[in-house]
């Protein structure tokens, strides 16, 4: 039957390359869903934070932002919806090139990540995955800036390396806020909105941690 339906014949090869995770089906679009309204922004007072367990705080304006380090990447990108999406490539902030170049500097207390994005809402993650090469604060998607409705101007993106798709550590989508507006540096762990909402805290892929007590 996949001879005649081209995307199922992508999603069984990538079933047997060991890239497809359970629960998953591969989408060849990419599907919007958030809570709320696409927000409007006028740049000229767009500002972006980084407080917490930081020696010193810093706001950026969009155009100081531009000038930061950037960084390309590919990611195969996993929703808790049930699809996936593969080799998409993303422009962006990585953090430790923040902290390498002297930009920031973290206090060894830091722990946690937690991302503030637009109407209050926010996600969180660990920092040794927030330091990992498949997380990104993105401002462009397949060579273009981001859409509004996949979180124009900048978002945090996660995802998995196709050289090294099953990664254990590989996070749900959902950890990567869109319309982000600061990243807060925390001791202690917080959970965000959908985490809250009984999402799973940590949100591993590859163990199917969608629920926390899996509904």
């Amino acid at each position: 039957m996949s001879l005649f339906n081209p995307r199922k014949s992508r999603e069984d090869a990538l079933k047997l390359s060991g890239r497809l995770p359970p629960g998953q089906s591969l989408t060849d679009k990419f599907p919007v869903l958030h809570y709320g309204p696409v927000p409007q922004y006028d740049m000229s007072k767009w500002t972006f934070q980084i407080y917490g367990e930081v020696e010193e705080p810093k706001t950026w304006t969009w155009e100081e932002f531009l000038k930061l380090p950037m960084r390309e990447v590919t990611l195969d990108i996993h929703c808790v919806t049930r699809w996936s999406k593969f080799d998409t490539r993303w422009k962006g902030v990585w953090l430790p090139d923040l902290i390498e170049q002297g930009i920031i500097k973290l206090k060894p207390t830091a722990r946690y990540v937690i991302e503030h994005c637009e109407y209050g809402f926010t996600t969180n993650l660990d920092l040794a995955h927030f330091m990992k090469p498949t997380t990104l604060l993105a401002i462009e998607y397949d060579g273009k800036p981001l859409d509004p409705e996949h979180g124009y101007p900048l978002r945090v993106v996660v995802g998995a390396a196709p050289d090294n798709a099953r990664d254990p550590d590989t996070r749900y989508f959902w950890k990567g806020g869109k319309w982000l507006r600061a990243l807060e540096f925390t001791r202690e762990d917080r959970p965000g909105f959908w985490e809250q909402a009984g999402y799973h805290n940590v949100a591993r892929v590859w163990a199917e941690e969608r629920f926390e007590g899996q509904w």
